[in-house]
């Protein structure tokens, strides 16, 4: 059953469209001006109003109107006894669906109705198939986002599984991988690079010494001066960091960064001593987080530097040995923004 309005000021028009329509099967309202017709279109849910133009105070053009600002997909039929094309012409501009002329016959506005409620159906119908796929977009996402949060806990147990095994073997840089991690995210933050850049060099941070997995542990701990030959399986981690890290998959590779993160800019680095133009960016910032972590923080066979002397080392071979905007958002977290590695030992990325 379909809710019809009729707006007319003669009271017999009113009377016989409602015997017609109601006859149809429709609950007819009745008002006999723009006043009254604008309460029942506040109170009711209506499927369709038919208005004559030419009423007392308000004309039909006037009702149309207000109408539209309340309900716009209520279909509005324009009536008149006084047919003009600058009436017509009214009405078409304001949005009135169809336009009959008076006197009206049972026929034309069987007619007229029965077009304007299917035109009503086709709208309600559309608004409702939008509404439906709002809510199922809405529930996609959803479930997309739980499916990313589910997986990136999943990548953060993992990373953290690594990192424990790796402090376990080298008690005595327990929480350097964190530290490089966090810090390398808040330089590539400070460098407002792109948040999948943002994620590859955190990881890249927290897993750029899974290599020294394969170090024996008695270099690893070794409380004095290393030898050569030492030294030498030291730096065959960031190979065996590439080989261990190449097949995971994430958005973006990580071995890369891994592999590079002991290059320097003037090429004396290792593995490949490649100059700073081959580097990539995220390497670049690992190899400054690395360095600063490394000097403030207490090794077996010296006492940690400081803050100032670590960031004096950057300040000093920025653009020599370090990347020189990398260098200067990594001097600006510490000496402006005033970044601490106390408050990110549990730091892990969401």
């Amino acid at each position: 059953m379909s809710r019809i309005l009729i707006v007319d000021d003669e009271r017999s028009i009113r009377n016989t469209f409602e015997i017609f329509l109601t006859k149809e099967g429709h609950e007819v309202f009745l008002a006999e001006d723009a006043e009254k017709a604008i309460d029942i279109v506040n109170e009711h849910k209506l499927d369709l109003v038919i208005t004559d133009i030419i009423m007392p105070r308000r004309t039909g053009i006037d009702l149309l109107t207000a109408v539209r600002i309340r309900e716009p997909d209520i279909p509005i039929i324009i009536m008149t006894g006084e047919p003009t094309v600058e009436t017509a012409q009214e009405a078409i501009k304001n949005d009135a669906n169809d336009y009959l002329i008076k006197p009206v016959s049972k026929e034309n506005l069987i007619k007229a109705t029965q077009y304007a409620l299917e035109r009503k159906k086709l709208i309600d119908e559309k608004a409702q198939l939008e509404n439906e796929n709002a809510k199922y977009r809405l529930n996609l996402e959803n479930l997309v986002k739980q499916k990313t949060d589910a997986l990136q806990q999943a990548i953060n147990g993992t990373v953290e599984t690594i990192v424990m095994i790796l402090e376990y073997k080298d008690p005595y840089t327990a929480g350097h991988e964190r530290r490089v991690g966090a810090l390398s995210l808040a330089i590539a933050r400070k460098m407002k690079l792109c948040e999948e850049e943002q994620k590859r060099v955190f990881f890249a941070g927290y897993l750029h010494d899974i290599g020294k997995l394969l170090v024996p542990s008695e270099i690893l701990s070794k409380p004095g001066k290393l030898t050569k030959g030492e030294f030498g399986v030291i730096r065959e981690h960031v190979q065996s960091g590439y080989e261990l890290t190449k097949g995971i998959n994430l958005s973006r590779p990580i071995a890369d960064l891994i592999l590079q993160h002991h290059e320097r800019m003037d090429g004396s680095g290792y593995p490949l001593g490649i100059p700073g133009a081959e580097i990539q960016l995220g390497a670049r910032i690992l190899a400054v987080s690395d360095v600063i972590e490394a000097m403030t923080s207490h090794r077996p066979y010296r006492p940690g530097f400081g803050i100032e002397i670590a960031l004096e080392e950057i300040k000093n071979n920025a653009g020599i040995l370090y990347d020189e905007e990398v260098s200067r958002a990594a001097i600006e977290l510490f000496e402006k923004d005033k970044y601490d590695f106390s408050n990110v030992e549990n730091f892990l990325l969401i």
